[in-house]
């Protein structure tokens, strides 16, 4: 062994993605580069001991397995229009075509560092890409990637195929490949169970509003701040608005958003930017009610005030109280977690008790179209998550066998 190699040295970084190292019982160099057309190491022996001449072999060996890589002019690149797509969607989101929520998800989806779409398919071109490639960069994510949920896979499915629809509209290929959909599984939706679902005694949901009660009653404090009346409130409001307990939605209502309409009484909502985009939602007349005590407990409001916690300008901030105060809430009642289903109560539970309380109630009877518009969602969701898991009340089965009048 020459003085040049007599150092202990096991592995040495010539540069990115091409090393030289040593092995046990061997006097001879062993070079190692990656080949990022075929996603491995392509490793053989320099055939010497002396590092210098180790290090030419490495360059050598790199310099060869680079040729063969196939270069891609940035014009068809998959990186060129991923970024394109970003730059539309953020362009869409500040003009109001686009939910911001959905924008960042895509971005996500683009620029994840440790599975996403760039790193798969950045560098190469994308007329070259197909349904293979796809399938394989599914499997991939199926095998390394389990947390990953079948909604968030097609998340990913959606933002490959718009990368690539960008490309078609700028004419550089003439169809986008088929991408085959990841089958999602259907969890019903946890709500607080209510009469006549179950008994009066069983009441849930009136449970919910007791111990929001009772909380108030018994001055309750969580993290220093007091649970007030603002608490019980929002959750008649949330249970009969069917807005969704988010920063975009509920915490984002201000006064001049509202509207006191009649026959019927009810509030119309305007949510700017809610999960669905713009919309206008009409409430139950119960929420009206709800309103007025907001309006008298904060008598000098401006237009511009929130309805909930306006003390609070920071909406996330706000948010986050009222999500603790309702963990607490939880626990103190015992109903943390559905017993039919085992599903754990979130807050989030109040919006799906408001969907399953129309179609119970009503008997039958409520439009599924307009209440799922009116929810910000859509008839399919409605029909998935929460009309096929209730079970037929008396008057919906005497409705289904009827005759006409």
């Amino acid at each position: 062994m020459t003085d040049e190699t007599s150092a202990e040295l096991k592995s040495i970084k010539i540069y990115r993605g091409v090393t030289i190292y040593r092995v046990p019982h061997s006097q001879n160099w062993m070079v190692r580069v990656w080949d990022s057309e075929r996603k491995k190491y392509v490793t053989k022996t320099s055939g010497t001991d002396s590092l210098i001449q180790a290090r030419e072999v490495a360059k050598y060996m790199a310099f060869t397995v680079l040729k063969n890589e196939k270069q891609v002019e940035p014009e068809y690149s998959f990186k060129t229009y991923a970024l394109k797509l970003i730059k539309q969607g953020e362009h869409q989101a500040k003009m109001g075509e686009r939910n911001l929520g959905y924008v960042k998800s895509m971005m996500w989806c683009i620029q994840n560092a440790d599975w996403g779409l760039l790193k798969q398919f950045g560098s190469k071109d994308v007329r070259e890409v197909n349904t293979r490639n796809f399938r394989e960069y599914m499997n991939y994510l199926d095998n390394h990637k389990k947390v990953l949920s079948s909604s968030t896979k097609n998340t990913i499915l959606a933002t490959f195929r718009n990368v690539l629809k960008i490309a078609r509209e700028e004419g550089v290929i003439d169809t986008v490949p088929d991408t085959p959909r990841s089958r999602q599984k259907d969890n019903p939706r946890p709500f607080f169970r209510f009469y006549p679902l179950i008994s009066k005694d069983e009441d849930v949901y009136e449970k919910v509003k007791l111990t929001a009660q009772k909380l108030v009653d018994e001055k309750t404090v969580v993290r220093g701040i007091p649970v007030t009346n603002e608490l019980y409130d929002l959750i008649l409001f949330v249970t009969h608005s069917f807005v969704r307990p988010i920063t975009s939605e509920l915490y984002s209502i201000r006064h001049q958003d509202v509207t006191v309409a009649k026959d019927p009484r009810r509030l119309i909502l305007t949510i700017r930017d809610g999960k669905t985009g713009y919309r206008v939602s009409n409430s139950m007349e119960a929420a009206v009610t709800v309103y007025q005590r907001i309006c008298e407990r904060f008598p000098d409001r401006s237009p511009e005030d929130y309805i909930f916690l306006p003390q609070y300008k920071n909406r996330v901030t706000a948010g986050k109280i009222i999500q603790r105060q309702f963990k607490i809430l939880l626990e103190k009642g015992g109903i943390e977690a559905d017993p039919y289903t085992g599903n754990k109560h979130t807050i989030y539970s109040l919006r799906h008790t408001a969907i399953c309380m129309r179609i119970i109630k009503s008997e039958g009877q409520v439009n599924i179209f307009n209440l799922a518009k009116n929810a910000g969602t859509s008839v399919d969701q409605i029909e998935r998550f929460y009309a096929r898991n209730l079970p037929l009340s008396a008057e919906m089965a005497r409705n289904l066998q009827s005759f006409g009048e």
